[in-house]
């Protein structure tokens, strides 16, 4: 074990590192292709730069940050195509996971995880919490994925996550209360183990995000 892991503090210091600059993406704080320079950042939040380095390598494993060897960190640029490419991946994988997490649950798999984000995403929705919505729903996607136990499929998706939380937070085109009852058939076909009903309710779901999501974002995002 670390000098940081035996004292807590380091994996403390870049746990709130992660979560400050992260907020500060989604809220747009922190625009699309800014910079992110560590001593900037270590001395904002009072930490060295170690834990700083951390939590943008982390952020940089979510697609939220890109790192070049001359520019250092930097928040991602976003386009229209990639909004459009983003729905495109999650029809491909994520309607798979419902399909895979519900054979699971058929086959005496455990869906108590699935139903506790589930419960945390309805209590997000009824608070009206505009943060922790887009950040309960990106659990829930995940759980599902999670369910599955294909680390490949779990390892694909984990770059987009972090894009498809911010992608939430940037469009507030369908109401949640909308997306929360369709989070509720999907969790609901997947612990009645019904495979086609999983797959054909996410499907509809990620697909019915599409246009107001692309509407929302014309004219903020470039189209390429």
């Amino acid at each position: 074990m670390t000098t940081q892991a035996s004292d807590g503090s380091g994996a403390s210091h870049a746990d709130r590192a992660e979560r400050t600059i992260r907020a500060g993406i989604l809220s747009g704080g922190h625009p699309p292709g800014s910079r992110l320079r560590e001593r900037e950042l270590s001395e904002s939040l009072g930490v060295s730069r170690i834990p700083v380095r951390e939590a943008l390598t982390r952020l940089t494993g979510e697609g939220l940050v890109v790192m070049s060897p001359r520019r250092g960190a930097s928040v991602r640029d976003l386009s229209l195509r990639d909004v459009a490419e983003l729905f495109d991946l999650r029809l491909s994988l994520e309607v798979f996971a419902a399909r895979r997490a519900a054979e699971a649950c058929a086959a005496g798999g455990d869906g108590e995880p699935l139903r506790a984000a589930m419960e945390a995403a309805e209590a997000a929705t009824a608070r009206g919490d505009a943060a922790e919505i887009p950040a309960a729903n990106t659990a829930l996607h995940a759980e599902i994925v999670a369910m599955t136990g294909n680390r490949l499929l779990r390892d694909a998706l984990q770059p987009s996550l972090g894009l498809v939380q911010w992608l939430f937070s940037l469009t507030g085109g369908r109401d949640p209360r909308v997306q929360c009852a369709e989070h509720q058939d999907i969790c609901a076909a997947i612990h009645a183990g019904k495979p086609d009903l999983a797959a054909a309710l996410a499907y509809a779901h990620i697909e019915r995000g599409r246009e107001p999501s692309l509407t929302a974002l014309t004219g903020t995002l470039p189209a390429e």
